[in-house]
């Protein structure tokens, strides 16, 4: 597929998500009426998906709460909590644009944590016939299309274009570069042959399609990942202590066995 028309898709996929955001249920299903319903919102990034399902289990297992889940790239899911969306709790891939809620009264300040900080990996299609272990590699001629999350609201996709950026590559490999919309859409260009390699979070990187390589850390800003409470959450008791949940032992250690690095060395 072409370049122009894998952006296409991620616009198109980008205006969809805003309206119809992906929703993961976890637990039995419920009522939807605030505390009574025993159900929490999260709006989290893409790149937690893998490991925010765990931590919903055994959240699930100790409170017998419903967690469900609206995945989605940190910019388009702030857009939509300014807009009024239902969420109770928004877990993003960086610091900044939760600071920006918070200066708005979106967030509730005190509530926000830096929860983990997150990696970035050098991806390729086992079925590509190319062989990428160093940024410098991209600058194949047999790699026809790069994937990365799309810059203007995905944080992941910030630090894979600093990464490229400091490795002197980034203005010879634009006209290579497709966007996903967000991270995980990022990894099905690559799964599926679209991209021949891109960057992905480390969190997510186990799939059978693709072997990877870390990515040097010093060359991209630190991907310190930030959650806090939502401001008109009817759940705030239950937030806040999904919050805590996350930043606890237990929240921790699944994060770490996914990848993260912990906020203070933990």
């Amino acid at each position: 597929m072409p370049a122009r028309s894998l952006r296409s898709l991620a616009r198109v996929l980008a205006g969809f998500a805003l309206c119809l955001p992906l929703i993961t249920a976890c637990g039995d299903s419920g009522s939807s009426n605030g505390e009574d319903s025993g159900e929490l919102t999260v709006a989290a990034a893409a790149n937690l998906q893998e490991a925010f399902t765990e931590i919903a289990e055994s959240y699930e297992r100790e409170t017998g709460r419903e967690v469900v889940y609206s995945f989605g790239s940190t910019g388009n899911l702030a857009v939509q909590i300014e807009q009024g969306a239902p969420f109770d709790v928004f877990a993003a891939a960086d610091v900044v644009t939760v600071d920006e809620l918070a200066s708005q009264d979106l967030l509730i300040e005190e509530t926000q944590q830096v929860y983990a900080i997150g990696r970035i990996v050098l991806a390729v299609n086992r079925e590509s016939g190319v062989a990428v272990e160093s940024l410098e590699d991209l600058l194949d001629s047999d790699i026809r299309q790069i994937a990365i999350a799309n810059p203007e609201h995905a944080p992941y996709g910030i630090a894979a274009q600093e990464a490229l950026e400091s490795a002197g590559i980034w203005d010879e490999l634009q006209a290579k570069v497709v966007y996903g919309e967000n991270i995980r859409q990022t990894l099905q260009f690559i799964q599926t042959g679209n991209a021949e390699a891109g960057i992905v979070a480390l969190s997510i990187a186990e799939v059978p399609e693709i072997s990877y390589t870390l990515i040097d850390d010093r060359l991209h800003n630190p991907l310190e990942q930030a959650m806090a409470v939502v401001a008109d959450s009817p759940n705030e008791s239950m937030a806040r202590e999904f919050v805590d949940f996350v930043t606890g032992p237990e929240g921790q250690e699944i994060l770490e066995q996914y990848g993260y690095s912990l906020p203070g060395g933990q």
